[in-house]
């Protein structure tokens, strides 16, 4: 019944699909297996992409010739920059999306790549002969032959869902979970555990008092997420805040006894730093009020998504505290919201290139290796989708450094720290972060994607084109001057002294109170040089990178040094086969997570939980460094 396949790939959420692509587009036959054909990349919590790094790491994504980000372009509903206010490392896009358009455009893409293929099942078993993947066994198909496999099956592996005191079987709230599949890859030696996550109530936005909240547009010119030329943003819905009370926290209460949380009938870990509604008024008892985001769910719809508002308690409580809430007091609920328990495989037990210590070629990537979110999954599946591919044909695996990217961080950090608890990217993770700034990612990544056959040459001649403007602009400010009278109105307008002497461009934009746009619109010079370059569809973003390696090119440097003296840690290879219960000079604990980890550099040595300067010190005495 079927064919051959090169790639397997189990699932159809943000990971999945990013895998399958990639792999496909890189020429390995690959077969995407999901539950349900009609919920690709299905945005189970809130319609949004990106935020705080993870906006970041979906600019990588696109980089690197992935489609998250040009998926976001097609169906967003509202763009923001969020921590303008703050230094350009903290610059992070953000955009509502349509949730059924992006789920449609989605299956657009997939189905538009010639090498992809797809069953509408439930895999129960991966196949293993001699330590090696040789295909999976589904719920209806029986067995299909494959290479490798990835597994990318989110929250649906033995997944349960709790409201109040009620618990059912679900992969999320009106899907069914899928089982057999960790129980299979425990006898192969996988240790599985169980982590929690959860999704606020919606709304009817027809019964919600939106003159009661504070109103959240989009930004005024808004941005995009793909360095493609992808359609601009014409219009764009609003975002709503309003706060929770003294009275909303007393109700939630009043349903703690009923509590699946507080109860213990959740067994998994939750997300310490996005936590249910009523584990906020636990923890931070003091706090008189907490913030809600009201989200709009598309063009077309009435559902609004309640940012803040996660829960398991009752319904009815849920409901009774919702409607003391402004905007809300004739609030008609469509969804409750729930807590969902599933199995993850701590990822301590993969390698860099996300592939399993032990079985070959079967590769994990997204929520079942403890992270949450779309983004952290999405970059995960690409990475698996690429280094499935690569391993097939006998090539060096793909992997980012902490210093090249946020997706190299994220992984970095999960095979070498593991996670007990589901792990979200932060800017705060990152030692390089003014390097890995969103606006860069095409410099940092797309010769990599061009490399491996996923960015093509309308991207690399955009990067190329891109660069060129940017290296004459900074040849421009360094070189050019401007006179005290053509721009001191526009300096004592902009709160900043004044010149008395000839200054350098370049100088004068080292100012805080000073941005390249006010300084091309009053300096005749520069706004001269750029009238050439008006047409570009480049120039935006040049000129954003431009005034930011200007303003921030000390720290830059300063960063690329501390990352070289690392690299060069990264670049003393540990053998795999070492036996670090025998090197009696390492602490015990040293010993226990060496052993556990098998690091694969002396760099990833040193950033293992546990693992002290000495015990990196007794490694580079025994490999005679």
């Amino acid at each position: 019944m079927f064919e051959h396949y090169d790639i397997i790939v189990v699932g159809g959420g943000h990971a999945g699909c990013e895998a399958a692509a990639a792999s496909a587009r890189m020429g390995s036959k690959v077969l995407l297996v999901t539950m349900n054909l009609n919920a690709f990349a299905q945005m189970s919590c809130n319609p949004a992409m990106g935020g705080i790094a993870k906006g970041q790491i979906v600019r990588e994504i696109d980089a690197l010739g992935g489609y998250s980000g040009l998926v976001t372009d097609h169906t967003m509903v509202q763009f923001r920059m969020l921590n303008r206010s703050k230094g350009p490392a903290m610059w992070s896009p953000r955009a509502q999306s349509d949730r059924v358009l992006f789920s449609l455009k989605w299956r657009e893409i997939l189905e538009s790549i010639p090498n992809l293929h797809f069953w509408q099942d439930a895999v129960t078993e991966v196949l293993a002969k001699n330590g090696k993947v040789y295909g999976v066994r589904t719920r209806f198909g029986g067995e299909i032959k494959g290479d490798a496999v990835i597994i990318t099956s989110g929250t649906f592996l033995n997944g349960k869902i709790h409201i109040g005191k009620k618990n059912f079987e679900g992969g999320r709230l009106g899907e069914a979970n899928a089982t057999g599949l960790t129980a299979n890859l425990k006898n192969f030696g996988i240790e599985s555990d169980r982590l929690k996550t959860g999704t606020p109530v919606r709304v009817d936005g027809r019964s919600i008092y939106f003159s009661r909240m504070e109103e959240q547009k989009g930004d005024p010119q808004p941005g995009k997420f793909s360095f493609l030329d992808t359609p601009p943003l014409k219009r764009q819905m609003s975002c709503f805040l309003t706060y929770t009370n003294n009275e909303v926290h007393d109700i939630l209460r009043k349903g703690f006894g009923d509590s699946p949380l507080f109860a213990g009938r959740i067994q998994g870990s939750g997300p310490r730093y996005c936590p249910s509604i009523e584990d906020k008024i636990e923890r931070f008892a003091s706090r008189e009020r907490h913030q809600l985001f009201v989200e709009p769910e598309g063009w077309d719809s009435n559902e609004f998504y309640i940012n803040g508002f996660s829960s398991s308690l009752p319904e009815e409580i849920q409901f009774q505290a919702l409607r003391k809430i402004p905007g809300f007091e004739h609030a008609r609920i469509l969804k409750p919201g729930y807590a969902i328990e599933y199995d993850y495989f701590p990822p301590v037990q993969i390698g860099f290139n996300l592939e399993s210590k032990k079985v070959e070629n079967l590769f994990f990537a997204g929520q079942v290796n403890g992270t949450t979110g779309y983004e952290e999954a999405a970059a995960q599946g690409l990475m698996a989708g690429i280094n499935a591919n690569l391993k097939l044909n006998k090539k060096p695996a793909f992997v980012l450094k902490r210093s090249e990217a946020y997706t190299g961080v994220l992984i970095d950090d999960l095979v070498t720290k593991g996670t007990k608890e589901p792990y979200r990217m932060f800017t705060s993770r990152a030692e390089f972060r003014l390097l890995l700034r969103q606006d860069n990612a095409d410099q940092r990544l797309t010769p990599y994607g061009f490399e491996l056959g996923l960015a093509g040459e309308e991207r690399m001649n955009r990067l190329k084109r891109k660069k060129e403007i940017i290296n004459s602009l900074l040849d421009f400010l360094q070189k050019e001057s401007t006179l005290p009278d053509e721009v001191n109105d526009f300096l004592k307008k902009s709160n900043t002294s004044p010149l008395k002497i000839k200054t350098r461009l370049s100088n004068l934009l080292l100012r805080p109170q000073v941005d390249i746009e006010g300084l091309i619109n009053n300096t005749p010079k520069l706004k001269g040089f750029l009238q050439d370059l008006s047409g570009e569809d480049v120039l935006k973003d040049a000129l954003e990178s431009a005034e930011i390696l200007v303003k921030y090119s000390g720290y830059i440097d300063k960063e690329k040094e501390i990352a070289e003296k690392i690299a060069r840690l990264e670049n003393i290879k540990l053998n795999p086969d070492l036996d670090y219960q025998k090197m009696s000079a390492i602490s015990h604990e040293g010993r226990e997570k060496l052993q556990q980890v098998k690091p694969a550099t002396i760099g990833q040595a040193s950033r293992i939980s546990g693992i002290t300067p000495s015990d990196i010190s007794v490694l580079l005495v025994h490999i005679g460094r």
